[in-house]
């Protein structure tokens, strides 16, 4: 990362973009989590937090999952000058740090060091962003209704702000397992979430990159980059942010940062927002500025939670893209990390950063299975064993629901979460996982609208879940071609829906509710 420099309008639901979450079923969502036992005092601070100021514990806890992976680094500040858990920020054009002082009577410097006081200016802040915004009390109630007073909790506007609401949203669709400090577990199950974004759904569709296809584009400010090259460009400088991906976003739009980077990176999904054009000089390695490209990822350097499968494989189709664009040889003397630029003083990308992998990948080496994706997917109960269990158990764990250690043996932990995920999407909560439970569990999370040349990660789990709901295999290679397409029309043609091969709430919501 570089150095950081000394009247509520309710929308309604619209079909959203591969940015946003969608509506599937019209239930209520649990917003509450069960009472936190004495060991847990993150657990507890996010249920003082979330009483006292009646804000959703999960919104909460996904909140700060967003912004930190709940972990306070110690007090240090983040590359925006943030804090804590829920990374109050301090800057020219940020101030909620002073903001949840002053609405909590704490300290600043309680609020930068100590994780409940934090997590506690945390909610005090989001609620003022509720009031502003004329939530009632019932409006409260609804997770949806919060979506406007997040947006504003990152301290950013239009199309950035609606990108950091979208990504919490996907948190609480998706479902979130961290592990914090002392092996404490906190945990949001995963839900169907129809935010209700009023004025910011118009803001949450990017310019695509003019320079990288698969990337969005939000320009720098004029003032964190100069405009051409003094040097020809022969290497890609890996950094980290020292941040969550839509702070950094909004930190380079932010004229007093002087900094920026060609790219960056998110952890959760990989998207990629380019900021400043490969023609031009980003302020992001000083010496090796005028003759590299910069991409920059999501989290900090000390927490290898951020560097997902995901992450990589993203981050390295970018870096392979851009060396055979420019002519850059695909080694470690041309593919080098921050700390690795010469006259640079910073330790990104760290120890955590796994090089090996990310080369093999930057050299078109791919890892192998996933783990998840079978030819078809057979009935799992108690005391089955194998690959199939671990799958399952692998996906109730990443979606809140605490199946166990995922070692492929179906037992009594794995069973209870079967159950629980079932009695939460309405199925027949048996504990054996058939087809309908397959399909509801592969193709749980964000909701994006899939056609013909689709691509990415979201197809992959369209294609398994229609695998398990179709009862023959449809290819998870996540490319949305003839076949896909096919397989698309005839599940929605057995299932009363309309058959237009365009994958958009109907047909996510069926299969999410394992029809």
């Amino acid at each position: 990362m570089p150095r950081r420099p000394a009247g509520h309008t309710r929308g309604h639901a619209a079909v959203l973009a591969s940015l946003t979450v969608t509506a599937l079923v019209a239930t209520g969502h649990p917003a509450t989590a069960a009472p936190a036992p004495a060991s847990d005092p993150m657990n507890q601070a996010f249920e003082r937090a979330a009483g006292k100021y009646d804000v959703p514990r999960d919104l909460l806890a996904a909140v700060g999952y967003g912004e930190t992976h709940l972990n306070g680094h110690a007090g240090r500040p983040s590359q925006d000058n943030g804090f804590g858990v829920m990374h109050l920020v301090s800057n020219p054009s940020n101030h909620s740090l002073e903001k949840a002082a002053a609405l909590t009577g704490k300290s600043t410097a309680d609020l930068r060091k100590d994780t409940g006081t934090n997590i506690l200016g945390g909610a005090a802040v989001l609620r003022s962003h509720a009031d502003a915004l004329g939530l009632d009390k019932t409006e409260r109630a609804d997770i949806d209704a919060w979506y406007p007073a997040v947006a504003r909790y990152s301290g950013a506007e239009g199309a950035v702000a609606a990108l950091y609401a979208d990504t919490v949203y996907t948190f609480l669709a998706q479902g979130l397992r961290a592990t914090v400090a002392g092996g404490e577990r906190v945990t949001v199950t995963s839900r169907p979430v129809s935010p209700e974004k009023g004025p910011l759904a118009k803001a949450d569709v990017l310019a695509p990159s003019p320079d990288y296809p698969s990337a969005l584009w939000v320009a720098a400010n004029s003032a964190n980059f100069a405009t051409g090259r003094t040097a020809t460009v022969d290497k890609v400088v890996v950094h980290v942010t020292q941040g969550s991906y839509a702070g950094t976003i909004s930190w380079f739009q932010n004229a007093t940062s002087k900094v920026s980077s060609h790219y960056v990176v998110r952890s959760s999904d990989g998207q990629i927002t380019q900021m400043v054009r490969d023609k031009d000089t980003a302020y992001h390695a000083k010496s090796a500025n005028a003759s590299s490209l910069g991409i920059e990822h999501e989290g900090f350097v000390d927490d290898p939670s951020w560097f997902t499968d995901t992450m990589y494989r993203s981050s390295a189709a970018l870096t392979k893209h851009l060396c055979d664009r420019y002519g850059i040889p695909k080694d470690r003397a041309h593919v080098i990390g921050h700390s690795e630029a010469p006259g640079n003083d910073h330790t990104d990308p760290g120890v955590n950063w796994n090089w090996t992998y990310y080369m093999q990948l930057v050299g078109g080496s791919d890892s192998g299975a996933d783990g998840l994706s079978f030819g078809s997917y057979t009935t799992q109960k108690k005391g089955s064993t194998g690959p199939q269990v671990k799958a399952v158990q692998t996906l109730l764990n990443q979606q809140g629901y605490e199946a166990g250690a995922a070692d492929g043996i179906f037992g009594s932990t794995t069973e209870s979460a079967v159950r629980t995920f079932q009695t939460a999407r309405g199925l027949d909560a048996d504990g054996m996982v058939g087809p309908k439970t397959w399909t509801a569990l592969l193709s749980a999370g964000t909701t994006p609208a899939l056609a013909t040349g689709s691509s990415g990660e979201a197809v992959k789990r369209l294609q398994r879940a229609l695998t398990a709901a179709l009862g023959r295999t449809v290819t998870a290679d996540g490319a949305f071609g003839a076949n896909t397409d096919k397989a698309v029309r005839d599940y929605q043609s057995t299932r009363n829906l309309s058959v237009d091969g365009g994958v958009g709430p109907d047909t996510w919501g069926a299969l999410q509710s394992g029809r």
